[in-house]
Order: C-alpha cells, then sequence, then structure tokens
C-alpha cells in the first residue's frame, strides 16, 4: 500500500503534537545518526573479516605433558 499525502500529512501532525517543535530538531538528529551508525554496522557486516591463524597452545605444565605410566 503506497502513502497519500494526507497519510503523510496526518504522521507528521501527530509526531508535531506528540514531541513538540522545540524537540523535533534533536529528535531528527538523532534519528540521523542512528540511521549512519546502522549503515556503518551492516557495510562492516558485509565485508568478509580477515581471520589470522591463532597460535598453537604451548603446554608450560610438564606433568600434564608427560605420558601416564
Amino acid at each position: 500500500m503506497a502513502w497519500g499525502p494526507w497519510q503523510i500529512l496526518l504522521v507528521l501532525a501527530i509526531i508535531l503534537i506528540l514531541f513538540g517543535g522545540k524537540k523535533l530538531p534533536e529528535l531528527a538528529h538523532s534519528l540521523g545518526k542512528s540511521l549512519n551508525e546502522f549503515k556503518k554496522g551492516k557495510e562492516e557486516g558485509e565485508t568478509p573479516a580477515v581471520e589470522t591463524p591463532a597460535p598453537a597452545a604451548q603446554v608450560t605444565d610438564k606433568k600434564a605433558s608427560e605420558p601416564a605410566k
């Protein structure tokens, strides 16, 4: 369903009533920052991460490395 001009106008009027004129710029700013962070996270998630091999575990306990008798 496409949004018509009356539906958009109604939604904007409700937002204006709920938040007031003074809060709207702050709300728009925080919404823009959130969208930018979301886009950055999405782009980082799409690029494959380069995995480095983990170093082999070193045995420091001599008793653990000796075979059982």
